[in-house]
């Protein structure tokens, strides 16, 4: 099966931001994406971890 790859509209669906934010995310090097000719993607993997380690950081955050 092949690897699952998002678009900037489908990460700032999942993350109920606009496509602005998560494209300036993107170019800051806070999102793990790639361009493919010139167009912002993100592995779903790499996603998940990326997302996983902002909830765990944000529960620490909530304890200190």
């Amino acid at each position: 099966m092949p690897e699952e790859i998002l678009t900037i509209r489908e990460v700032a669906a999942v993350l109920k931001l606009a496509e602005k934010t998560v494209y300036a995310m993107a170019q800051a090097g806070e999102l793990p994406a790639f361009k493919v000719r010139g167009q912002w993607r993100i592995r779903q993997v790499d996603f998940d971890q990326w997302l996983a380690a902002q909830a765990q950081g944000a529960v620490h955050k909530g304890q200190a």
